[in-house]
Formats: C-alpha cells, structure tokens, sequence
C-alpha cells in the first residue's frame, strides 16, 4: 500500500506476522522481493485520541507493516532490485527455500543455532571462520560465555586446534557432557571434548590444573623479555634489561631470569627499580622455573587447550600472554606448530582500547589479528565491553557474533568496527533476549537473528549464588574453599608460601634486600 521502493516499502497485515519475520512480493516480474518486516503497528480509528465509536470497534482495526528489501531471488542467483513493488499486489511469507537461499544458511557447516521464528539451521563456514577471525560480544548475563563454548565445539568437530585463554575457568567444564537442554528440538546429542587445562599458577591455587604451564627459562633475549613487559615501561628501564643480558649472553654461559636480574640491580641506573619489580613479579609466580611446556602440545588437531588464569595477578597475565602468543605465532610462521585459532576470553582486559588501559599482550594481538590469515592462525575475541577492546582488532574480525548490548558507549564501539551497522540493526541488538544473538558475517548476506543452540559439553560459567540456602559455605571448610585456596601461593596474599631463596646469595628478592630483611 501507498509508496513504495526498491530499499522499502509497507503493506497490510491479513494474517499474522512479526517483527523480524521474512516476506516475498513480486518485483513486476516472475522474480520475488525477499525483505524482512523491521515493524509492526496495529491501529483502530474507532479508538482514536479524540473520539470513541463503540458500535464499530473490530471492522475498523488494522496491522501495518514496514518491510526493508533485502534483494531479489532471479534464477537461484541474489540480485538489486530495480523495480519496486506495485500498491496492490500480495504479500507472502517467505517459504524457507527462499529464506536459506537468499541468506546463505546452508553454505556452512558450523551449526550454531536456529533462525529466530524458524526452524531452520544458521551454519558458518569453518574455514573462512577461522582464517579470517571472529568477535562475540555481549553484555553481562547474555550468553556470552555460553555462544562461544558452542562454536568452540563445533570447530573441535571440525579437528581445529584451539589455544583457549581463560582468565576465569568456564571452559574447563568442556570435558564432561551436558544434561540440560531442548536437544531433541536443535538436533544435537550431548558429549564431551578432549580438553586439557594449563595453568601458570601453582598447584596450591590451581588444584584443578590437568598441568603446569612454564616457559623455557634459559638464555631469553632482551626481546623476548621485553615484549613480557607492560607498555607503559619506559624506554630507560627496557635500556637497563637489554645491557644486563648483553652483559650476561657475553660470557658464554647460560643464564636465567634470576641472573638478569642480579646483573640488572648492579646497573647505576635509578631506572632498574622499575624493571627489577616486574621481572620479580615473574620470577615470584614461578613460570620460568622447571621444564617449559612444548608449543606443539598446545595446537594439536580436535583438541583444546586451555591456559586457566586463576590464582595470577592480571599484570602478570598480559605478560604470559604476551610471550606466548609471540612464541606460538613464530613457531606457526616456521610451521613448527598445527595450524589453529587462539580464543581471548575477557579480550578487553589483553587487547584494551587506547584509553582504557595498557596490556603486554596488545601488540601481538594485533599482529595475530592483522596477520594470521597468512600463516594458518586465526583469532577468536570475547568480551563484554566492546568499548574497550581494541577497535583496530574488532575491524579485522569478518565475522561478529552479538548478543544483547544495552550500553551507549558499547553501541557507539560496535557502529565504529563494524562494517554495515545501522541504526536499525542497534535497535534489533538492544532488545535480543538472553540466547539470541544477531550474527554479521560476509558470508551471510544479512545479519539474522539466531537462537542459540544448546551446548553438548557442560556449561561451566554459571555465576556463584550469593542470596539463599545455595550461597553458604560447606561445613568444614573453615569458610575457606575455593575461595581461599585462590589466595595460596600469589604473591603479597596472606597463607601464600615461602617465596624461594635466591640461589646466588642464600635467600631473600631484590624487595626484601631494599627493605633490609
């Protein structure tokens, strides 16, 4: 009815039809307009502001719709439209050939859910999805977690090795199957995957750790140091840690942390103190101390690895993370590793927005994100506050996973790096319900909505009650628990163990030497 245009148009509702529901016109021809309806209104002149006809209430009611044309389906081939639809010709429901058709939901093979109001399968293609990287952003309390577990199990189906930086230990729970969910409905069976859990921390704080992560110690350049250190370490202190090893690595010996940081306290330098403080900090958590934990064990096919950050200073975390994405990307480069795709949980706290923060792990992220697709490792970034992520990195991923975002400063970060995001599509984000999320990917030709699938593995990042019968602390804990052994052995917490004795001088860290203990 009315004006109509090859970009819109509006019609009348016969029969029932919703917001985000998919409609077909003809285009004038023997083609169909696929378009989406973006609004329903419903009026009644009987009941209008300023007068009541009560003797004709129902006769007088009518549904409108506003339609946004999304392309004509010619021949099984998408095209513009050129000619808009007539005032006066009907409108249908889209059938499903023709939704899976003209937005390309079968070209996949990573199931990620249904099509909101359908019964139809949204699919990604694995490869493209890995190569060239991926985002899932969402508020607190979306799904967040839960939508990335999903498609870390449909890329483990694929045999894609995954590197897993958790900062909080949701993905763990990986490993045992899942009991809850309309499985029958999404057409998945529950299992468990083949996940194996690093952490950098010690066995006292992470008791649950299948292993412990450690770097080769041994004769470090400056530039592998350097890179573990945060960004705001000015260029003095880097000048003290490069001539400390230069002094070191002339002697022809080996040498570890310890020792750079023995020669470091013997530069005149008042630089060193800063220096000396963060390479203590490493040397105190213990990850350079055993045997370092081999590359290739990390990338192997259809499995996981997941690097538990709990128990470790979030200063200490960018700096593991930092290092070892640099390792694990040369290695790729030399193909010394398995292809694969590294997953940034909580990516705002490794790859902030300049001005949100500083993080070591910034600048190889970056590189991964800029970079990967050459050499086989692909990125896959998660986080609750897009507005603090790194834009630069948003802008690399071809494809963005959505749940419901509510904050202004978030909505205005998704509209700058993402590529093709309009107003409407802010709305349709502000009101998706937990478990729905909007994907925006270059392989489908339209964001859709998609109702999440339920998970196979058991969900691992339930929050922890704190009201009621559930919140109280087991008997005989000592109102200790996790909670308590999450204390053990970081530094400066009290219960946490001796630090180790310096082996060149019998005992005591450069702090304990400055404060005269």
């Amino acid at each position: 009815m009315g004006e109509t245009s090859t970009l819109e148009f509006k019609f009348l509702m016969a029969g029932e039809a919703s917001r985000g529901s998919y409609v077909k016109v003809r285009d004038g021809s023997r083609d169909w307009i696929f378009a989406q309806v973006l609004e329903v209104t419903r009026s009644n002149v009987a009941y209008g502001l300023n007068s009541i006809d009560h003797d004709n209430p129902v006769g007088s009611e009518r549904v409108l719709g506003s339609a946004r044309v999304i392309a004509v389906a010619s021949g099984g081939r998408l095209e513009m439209p050129i000619n808009p639809p007539r005032p006066g010709d009907p409108v249908l429901k889209a059938d499903d050939h023709l939704i899976e058709m003209a937005l390309g939901l079968s070209k996949g093979n990573l199931y990620i859910g249904m099509l909101e109001g359908h019964d139809l399968k949204v699919k990604l293609e694995a490869d493209t999805f890995v190569q060239k990287h991926c985002s899932i952003l969402a508020k607190t309390g979306s799904g967040k977690s839960y939508t990335a577990a999903v498609v870390l199990e449909e890329l483990l189906e694929k045999d894609v090795a995954l590197l897993i930086i958790d900062p909080h230990g949701e993905y763990a729970s990986m490993k045992q199957k899942n009991t809850k969910g309309e499985f029958a409905r999404f057409e998945v069976k529950p299992r468990g995957y083949d996940v194996t859990v690093y952490s950098p921390a010690s066995q006292a704080v992470a008791p649950g750790a299948d292993r412990r992560f450690r770097f080769n110690g041994k004769n470090m350049t400056a530039r592998e140091l350097s890179a573990m250190l945060p960004e705001d370490v000015n260029n003095s202190q880097r000048g003290v840690l490069y001539e400390a090893i230069k002094i070191l690595s002339s002697d022809g010996g080996d040498y570890e942390l310890e020792d750079v940081i023995a020669q470091a306290e013997k530069d005149t330098s008042k630089a060193k103190w800063g220096l000396i403080g963060h390479l203590e900090a490493l040397e105190d958590l213990g990850i350079f101390s055993g045997k370092g934990t081999e590359l290739g064990d990390l990338l192997q096919r259809g499995k996981a690895s997941i690097i538990e950050m709990t128990g470790v200073p979030p200063d200490l975390q960018g700096m593991i993370v930092a290092k070892l994405l640099s390792d694990l990307f040369e290695a790729r480069k030399r193909g010394k590793v398995n292809p694969g795709m590294v997953v940034v949980e909580e990516a705002h706290n490794y790859i902030p927005e300049r001005g949100s923060g500083k993080a070591a792990s910034t600048a190889v992220i970056r590189t991964i994100a800029a970079e990967g697709r050459k050499f086989g490792l692909g990125l896959l970034v998660i986080s609750q506050r897009p507005a603090r992520v790194d834009k630069n990195v948003i802008s690399q991923c071809n494809t963005q996973i959505i749940l419901r975002v509510t904050n202004p400063n978030d909505l205005r970060a998704l509209s700058k790096g993402i590529e093709g995001m309009s107003s409407e599509l802010e709305e349709e984000i502000k009101r998706l319900p937990p478990g729905t999320a909007m994907v925006v990917s270059s392989e489908i030709e339209h964001p859709v909505s998609v109702k999440i699938r339920p998970r196979k593995s058991r969900h691992g990042g339930v929050s922890t009650p704190i009201v009621g019968e559930k919140a109280r602390v087991p008997a005989g804990t000592g109102g200790g628990g996790k909670a308590a052994a999450s204390q053990a052995g970081v530094p400066g917490k009290r219960g946490a163990p001796e630090a180790k004795a310096d082996k060149k001088d019998g005992g005591g860290s450069f702090l304990r030497k400055i404060l005269g203990k």
